[in-house]
């Protein structure tokens, strides 16, 4: 299995970034990665 780039401090910073207004779109394309990847690790990280 591929490992990923992000780590999961990192990827929980991204999501904070969502909560508190940065839309997805513009996060993707600061960061590299698609829109899917970013609403897959909300589901995952989102509760925590």
């Amino acid at each position: 299995m591929r490992k990923s780039k992000f780590s999961d401090s990192q990827i929980m910073a991204m999501i904070k970034q969502n909560e508190a207004g940065m839309s997805v779109s513009d996060l993707c394309c600061e960061h590299g990665m698609s829109s899917a990847q970013f609403y897959k690790w909300r589901a995952k990280f989102g509760g925590i």
